[in-house]
């Protein structure tokens, strides 16, 4: 599967880990950024992320930030993209069956980094269940 990565300052060092832990899986994955620790603004990584989503370059994403708030509002400006909040494993079950999410977010500040891989897996491992919720996701967009 091919994953964009991206986030802020608060979530690099998540971010980075999460990079070894995708590509030790087999995973293609490409850094948006940032590239270090230093305070920066999400919406420059962010942004790319989406776009990269958006136009099928990749199959999903994944975002961390602090509270994973700013990333979630910023890459669901982008039409096609369905970003999706989680600081549990159900929650990103729950986003990729009921809701088709295609890039994950989550608050490095609120969960421990082997709950974060743990939250990964299982967004990347659900299955879309399509059926009556398909036609909730087909209302989403506004265009």
């Amino acid at each position: 599967m091919k994953i964009a990565l991206g986030g802020d300052h608060a979530g690099f060092e998540y971010k980075s880990k999460l990079i070894t832990f995708l590509t030790n899986q087999g995973h293609e994955v490409k850094d948006f950024g940032p590239f270090s620790a230093e305070s920066c603004d999400y919406p420059d990584f962010v942004h790319p992320v989406a776009s990269a989503i958006e136009s099928g370059l990749f199959d999903k994403g994944i975002l961390i930030c602090g509270s994973g708030n700013g990333i979630a509002i910023t890459a669901n400006k982008h039409q096609g993209v369905r970003a999706a909040l989680a600081w549990q494993q159900e929650i990103a079950q729950l986003a990729r069956s009921h809701n088709d999410a295609n890039i994950l977010c989550m608050p490095a500040r609120f969960i421990e980094y082997p709950l974060a891989e743990k939250i990964t897996e299982t967004f990347l491992t659900t299955v879309f269940e399509g059926g009556r919720h398909q036609n909730r996701v087909n209302k989403i967009a506004c265009s």
